[in-house]
């Protein structure tokens, strides 16, 4: 049986992580608020309608390709492109490939990034893996201008971060949902997770302090997993309507 990704890739181990995927969106989530094709997600309405369902369904496609067979995994990023291609008819115009770019870019630094803060540093063979991983996603979708090598990926990540993230009306408007829908304690947790693992440029946008105040109790937090409670305080910190989603994070999907 063949896998789009190996069964001992280091992709699988971040990804099966529910700790781990919650980082990965909480830093995507604000970099989605900034970037300059947020309207995109607009038009359809299902981010500002839905911020949480929306970030569940995404994972779920991840988690699909990460774990599945490779003929599946195939299917489903056919799938991806198919839906993507539909709202671009829709609308009448494309999606800047740019755009598309950043939201893969996305996905490779901060699968690193929350790997490296709830576990440990990861090898530039491991984050080549990562990166080559995300690439073939991108190819099979047919995303032009990808960059072939790690080091490649990381100057232009960096391009990116100056110049296509801008404060707009719907960086105000996305955190107003994401507090309308969290309420008042899990947005604070969500914009402190955030300070934690974004980059500096998108602290710097989105006027973030420098240090989050949780960060003394990741030590808690990372004993709280080796006492095995950590599902408790995941269910503390997500809303009760995402129950199923939520104990869904740690098992692989079929």
């Amino acid at each position: 049986m063949e896998y789009f990704v190996s069964e001992k890739s280091i992709v699988r181990e971040i990804w099966g992580k529910g700790d781990t995927i919650l980082f990965i969106f909480a830093g995507a989530s604000a970099e989605f608020a900034l970037n300059k094709a947020v309207d995109w997600l607009y038009y359809t309405g299902r981010l500002p309608a839905d911020p949480l369902g929306r970030l569940f369904s995404t994972v779920a496609y991840a988690r699909q390709i990460v774990f599945s067979e490779k003929d599946v995994a195939l299917r489903t990023i056919d799938k991806m492109r198919a839906i993507h291609e539909g709202v671009e008819k829709s609308r009448g115009m494309q999606i800047p490939d740019w755009a598309y770019r950043d939201v893969l870019f996305m996905l490779i630094d901060y699968s690193i990034r929350s790997y490296e803060l709830l576990e440990r540093k990861l090898t530039t063979a491991e984050k080549a893996e990562v990166f080559a991983v995300f690439y073939r996603v991108g190819d099979r979708m047919g995303i032009a201008g990808l960059p072939h090598s790690l080091s490649q990926w990381e100057s232009m990540r960096e391009d990116h971060l100056h110049q296509n993230l801008g404060k707009s009306r719907y960086t105000s408007d996305l955190y107003v949902q994401y507090r309308k829908h969290l309420g008042f304690f899990r947005y604070f947790v969500l914009k402190q997770a955030q300070i934690m693992v974004v980059p500096d440029r998108v602290k710097q946008l989105l006027s973030f302090r420098k240090k989050s105040v949780l960060t003394p109790v990741l030590a808690l937090y990372k004993l709280s997993r080796f006492l095995k409670l950590e599902g408790l305080i995941r269910n503390l910190l997500l809303p009760p309507a995402y129950k199923s989603e939520i104990k869904a994070l740690d098992s692989h999907p079929a």
